[in-house]
């Protein structure tokens, strides 16, 4: 084999090559070093003090490249920070567990502002939502209030909004959607002991939004609520949701969907496998409540908004733990209830309703304390047109009818289970309807007492001959 040997030449043109690119290396290194350290003493001069924070941090929001990533320590802000989309483009926040944002002021912390303002159909995009302004994401950090009307997050004309591994506390309302926004995704946030509500559909104009796996707790003016503007699409899947209500607030709910003075309405919801709870120091609290409706149409026949799907959740210790009023198209499969200190269900004014195993038991293992003061009542009210299958109800002891119907018709109830109640059931004016399949029985000798009233036009079986009172 033949060995070629480098000239002298060659080897210090390569000896010098070597050290230039070392030079340049080390030159570059202490570059980014220098870069690097005037960001930490920029930060430094804000970082874990008093001073407010805006104006520099709003200067990083604004000249970024795109990713603006804070630092560990606290940032006080005196201010909102606007992510004008339209004018910085493209913007994502990211910091960490270590990160947090003190807001002292009245309003927002962060505001993040779009120019899409119609709906989430491609042709009605401006060109610029996609160049410039899609999915802004605030991600990985804490931001809490020092003023009782410091917000966290505001959006308006957002397209794909994502917010993620966020921790909002002690602030008014944690996240405010106002005006106009699309494609939103909430996720892996939690959501903390805030004066106002968790999540907040403010009046908005907003179609498809997903809520997925928080925590939303101790919020005194509602956990996950949406009151009037024009809202499609709210899918609250897997999330913990509790004790969102005040004993001095006005009622409200875990969930409250409030569709009352609105031209559009709240509907299209899913609420899937959630474990909805607490308190019943609220006054008249509930884990889901929807008050269908809307503004009458201009000839004055009612608007009644559903299509509402409540599906796999666990749902206790609040005063209602589901309440419907005015509501059409509501779906309720699957679903654990327990301590309703005043219903466990009420239906008030609602038509086609579906209903299919349910479970309504009093569980001994909650037999202890105030637990058991709760009344666990049923109650269908001026509702038509509805389909109650497989309700499965337990232990409700106390003057009231375990389950009530009254001032009903065309309603078809089939396989519902009322057992060990000392009033199981009292119908009261219905007519037109169907009750078949049920199972009515009492270990007790005070039990199975049943009252019907006023009825016409029914088919009832055989669970009905036992003794009636006031038929």
């Amino acid at each position: 084999m033949k060995i070629e040997q480098m000239t002298p030449m060659a080897n210090f043109t390569q000896l010098v090559t070597v050290r230039v690119l070392s030079v340049m290396y080390l030159m570059w290194g202490l570059q980014v070093g220098v870069a690097s350290a005037q960001t930490q003493t920029n930060w430094g001069k804000y970082l874990n003090t008093d001073l407010d924070a805006s104006h520099y941090l709003q200067t990083i929001v604004d000249e970024s490249a795109g990713l603006v990533e804070l630092p560990a320590g606290t940032l006080h802000l005196e201010h909102a920070i606007q992510v004008d989309l339209a004018r910085t483009g493209f913007r994502e926040l990211r910091g960490s567990t270590a990160t947090r944002i003190i807001k002292t002021t009245p309003g927002p912390a962060f505001e993040v502002i779009g120019s899409h303002f119609r709906s989430a159909d491609p042709e009605g995009f401006a060109e610029q939502v996609w160049d410039r302004e899609r999915m802004p994401t605030l991600i990985g950090f804490a931001i809490e209030g020092q003023h009782p009307e410091a917000d966290g997050i505001e959006a308006s004309g957002t397209m794909q909004l994502t917010l993620s591994n966020l921790h909002l506390r002690k602030l008014r309302h944690g996240v405010r959607l106002v005006n106009n926004n699309r494609n939103l995704l909430i996720d892996a946030c939690h959501i903390y002991e805030n004066g106002g509500c968790g999540i907040f559909y403010d009046n908005v104009n907003l179609h498809q939004s997903n809520i997925v796996g928080c925590h939303i707790s101790y919020c005194q003016q509602g956990g996950i609520v949406a009151r009037g503007g024009n809202v499609r699409n709210i899918h609250i899947t897997g999330c913990d949701i509790e004790s969102n209500m005040g004993a001095d607030q006005d009622p409200t709910a875990n969930i409250l969907i409030d569709c009352r003075r609105s031209d559009y309405g709240i509907a299209e919801v899913a609420i899937t496998g959630c474990t909805i709870q607490h308190n019943d120091a609220g006054p008249d609290s509930a884990n889901i409540r929807m008050i269908g409706n809307s503004n009458a149409t201009d000839d004055g026949r009612p608007r009644n908004e559903g299509h509402v799907t409540i599906t796999g959740n666990v749902l206790s210790d609040v005063h209602n733990n589901v309440w419907l009023e005015g509501c059409r198209g509501i779906t309720l499969t699957g679903n654990t209830f327990w301590m309703g200190y005043d219903y466990n269900l009420r239906l008030d004014n609602c038509s086609h309703i579906v209903m299919a195993a349910n479970n309504f038991d009093r569980n001994p293992r909650y037999d202890y304390g105030h637990a058991r003061d709760s009344r666990n009542l049923i109650s269908v009210k001026d509702c038509e047109d509805c389909t109650l299958a497989g309700l499965h109800v337990s232990a409700i002891s106390g003057e009231n009818a375990a389950v009530e119907f009254s001032d009903c018709k065309r309603l078809n109830v089939s396989g519902l289970t009322i057992l060990d109640c000392q009033f199981a059931l009292k119908i009261n004016s219905v007519s037109q309807s169907v009750f078949s399949g049920c199972l009515i029985n009492s270990s007790s000798d005070e039990g199975n007492r049943i009252q019907i009233r006023n009825c016409q036009n029914n088919r009832w079986d055989e669970a009905f001959d036992i003794p009636l009172v006031g038929k």
